[in-house]
């Protein structure tokens, strides 16, 4: 029997500081994982609704908001990390029962993003450009860079409010307006966060969300006064944006999919390696893009480690995500059910062995429940669809490797490049190994760490551009020239050549 004491919610845009209800009256119900019954009721935005929030957001731009100083405006977005923290608790709560997420992993996130905004915040009044030495003294050329007007933020359900605040913390701070268009899974939490800004004093219209399906996103992607396309999800949906977006001549920042490998050699820290190989798949039930979900071990620890593993997997406590003991929750989504089964359905089929899972997790209370047990594939060969295609579910494969050469073949041998971790005691192999692995984050003997301040961004198919530290903020500027004639010199009358 489903347990569900909460009523659905009904939730509208937020356009300029107010509610607005869909212009066509359309809606789109979410649903709680955990239970599979309702959520809440969302608006099913038309190109119209967009049109709305994008024209706020330009009005907002060209007024308030840019009318205030760099300091100003830092100030608000440091504002706005404390109500964001102050309310981690309500924020983590509506996530987890949109997600599946562990409420402790979600309230973590809800209040860490208080540093990413203090961050960028602090950034905001030092944007500067230079004076270029120009080899004629008669002229002064100086460089400004500017905010570009309305970002697009189209932001993912696995972690919502972090996700969204590592797109718009930046652009924000580089004095843009920003419109949110957050996954139909996860609506609720960007629309608290809009409200939670205008509390701050953040001005109406800086901040808007619009909530909807494919036909939202594709009408904010094409929308004139839109000038910038940040994206994270899959690495299709990307090109698809980044093609659209480009037919204007628009730039997108884009984080995409992944297929990390976890390297673990025979010097290891086993007791070390256990932990962060199980938490780099299984904590998020796999739900986020830099899952750890092919691990190679080397031949002299494979079978301890895989062992271990097996009898860990085996005891993971799967249940309801806002119990404080539970260790994973369900999947996100029916349709994430059904991939996580068919993707390992077809991986026995191409030969690969089920050593752990491999099955729908029946949770006693939550029959509704979308869960999937931990699952570690063994003999899963390098060109497996499994082993080249992003699952975003509880499934990990296990290969045995032998030299740094093999894996380091094995590792890179996908479209992807977002991450990576490697589990070693020779500093020298370390690094040797960091170097030459081709993704955008590397983590030695430790997973899934993330800062404000470092960089964080995919090679090959797994994105264009870097969120966080102080490239993140030159990705949402444009930088303008300026040339100013001090003195007339007679001798050489032209400034400029052609």
């Amino acid at each position: 029997m489903n347990i569900n004491t909460k009523p659905p919610r009904r939730f509208a845009n937020y356009v300029n500081g107010k509610d607005q209800d869909g212009r066509q009256r359309e809606t789109f119900e979410s649903t709680n994982p955990t239970t599979g019954a309702a959520f809440g009721s969302f608006v099913e935005s038309s190109p119209a609704d967009v049109d709305a929030a994008v024209q706020a957001a330009r009005a907002a731009f060209d007024g308030p908001w840019r009318k205030l100083s760099p300091t100003r405006r830092g100030r608000l977005l440091m504002r706005w990390g404390d109500l964001i923290a102050d309310n981690a608790e309500k924020i983590a709560t509506i996530e987890t029962e949109q997600n599946g997420k562990l409420i402790g992993e979600m309230r973590l996130q809800a209040r860490v993003v208080q540093d990413w905004l203090y961050y960028f915040g602090g950034l905001a009044d030092k944007i500067e450009g230079r004076v270029v030495p120009l080899d004629r003294t008669s002229v002064l050329n100086y460089t400004v860079n500017e905010p570009l007007g309305v970002v697009a933020a189209i932001v993912p359900w696995n972690s919502p409010t972090f996700l969204t605040i590592m797109t718009v913390a930046p652009a924000l701070a580089a004095g843009n307006t920003v419109v949110i268009k957050p996954s139909e899974v996860t609506s609720a939490s960007a629309i608290e966060l809009a409200r939670l800004a205008e509390q701050a004093g953040i001005p109406e219209g800086v901040i808007n969300v619009v909530t909807g399906g494919r036909a939202a996103g594709e009408a904010l992607v094409d929308h004139p006064l839109v000038a910038k396309v940040s994206f994270t999800g899959s690495d299709s949906a990307g090109r698809a944006i980044a093609a659209r977006a480009g037919q204007r001549l628009v730039s997108c920042m884009l984080e995409l999919g992944g297929k990390s490998a976890n390297i673990v050699f025979d010097d290891a820290d086993l007791d070390q390696v256990e932990a962060g190989v199980l938490a780099g798949i299984f904590a998020a039930a796999g739900q986020t893009c830099v899952a750890g979900s092919r691990a190679y071990f080397q031949k002299g620890i494979y079978d301890r480690l895989v062992g271990r593993l097996i009898e860990r997997a085996g005891k993971i406590r799967v249940g309801d995500p806002l119990k404080a003991d539970t260790q994973m929750g369900p999947v996100a989504t029916a349709a994430q059910l059904a991939k996580d089964e068919s993707m390992v359905a077809r991986a026995v089929e191409d030969g690969a062995k089920i050593l752990a899972g491999g099955q729908r997790r029946r949770v006693e209370g939550l029959d509704g429940g979308f869960f999937y047990a931990p699952t570690i594939l063994g003999n899963t060969k390098p060109d497996a669809f499994i082993m080249q295609n992003e699952v975003f579910g509880p499934v990990l494969c296990v290969t045995p490797f032998e030299t740094e050469e093999e894996v380091l073949a094995l590792a890179n041998g996908t479209r992807f490049g977002l991450a990576a971790g490697l589990w070693t005691a020779d500093l020298r192999r370390a690094h040797l190994m960091a170097r030459g692995l081709q993704a955008g984050t590397v983590w030695i003997n430790t997973y899934r760490a993330m800062a404000f301040n470092s960089p964080f961004g995919g090679f090959k198919n797994s994105g264009i551009g870097r969120l966080n530290g102080a490239e993140a903020i030159q990705s949402f500027l444009q930088t303008k020239s300026v040339w100013c004639e001090l003195s007339r010199d007679v001798q050489d009358p032209f400034v400029l050549k052609a």
